[in-house]
């Protein structure tokens, strides 16, 4: 096994290889952060080295969600369309981070649900523990980014401040296109509360709207 090629002090392309899916074939390819051993995966579709204007959705990992089928967020829809999305299109990539419950941890995240149980909603649950609404940073997925040598993305998103924070750190966003997945009666609180509270694109919770683009100023 040749040396995994080191892309910062923290920061290593560990591994990769081709994965068939249920949206066809992608590379998986995997970083690990050296200080904490957390490993993030790229999935790539087609050749986006040098490509402009790449589908890309950057997205937080929920175990919750995408294994277990919790019905309280939007996370594994949201997961599945990108991938769909990607497929469609032939070319993109979904960055998946180990960023659980917005960066609080899993274990974190259960006591968050059990206050929203007795009647918080998603931000002042995290409050109510002692975090931020939002843990989140996006310095990893730029690095991945840079790595796989991505030009310009379009950003399937509808959270502002990842396309905020992902500029800030230096990767041309050409667009956003919102990333809505239909709500349910148990996620349509949480999503009306991360539209209300913490400036989500989500104007689907009235029209039903799906993939509206939406150019951005430019810098």
């Amino acid at each position: 096994m040749n040396p995994a090629p080191q892309i910062s002090p923290r920061f290593t392309r560990y591994s990769e290889a081709e994965l068939p899916t249920e949206y066809g074939i992608f590379k998986v390819v995997v970083y690990r952060e050296a200080e904490t051993g957390a490993e993030h995966c790229a999935m790539v579709k087609g050749d986006i080295r040098g490509a402009h204007d790449v589908l890309t959705r950057v997205h937080s990992e929920c175990l919750t969600g995408e294994v277990f089928h919790s019905l309280k967020c939007d996370c594994r829809e949201q997961l599945d369309m990108g991938f769909r999305r990607i497929a469609e299109r032939g070319v993109g990539v979904v960055l998946y981070l180990r960023q659980e419950g917005r960066g609080i941890g899993l274990g974190n995240k259960i006591h968050a649900y059990d206050l929203q149980s007795r009647g918080a909603d998603t931000v002042d649950a995290n409050t109510m523990l002692g975090f931020e609404p939002d843990l989140r940073s996006y310095g990893i997925a730029t690095k991945m980014l840079d790595d796989l040598g991505v030009a310009s993305v379009v950003l399937m998103t509808n959270n502002p401040a990842k396309v905020d924070a992902l500029v800030d750190d230096g990767v041309k966003v050409t667009r956003r296109e919102n990333h809505h997945a239909p709500p349910n009666e148990n996620n349509r609180h949480y999503l009306e509360t991360k539209r209300a509270r913490m400036g989500h694109h989500l104007d689907h919770l009235e029209d039903d709207g799906r993939h509206d683009l939406v150019e951005l100023d430019a810098e």
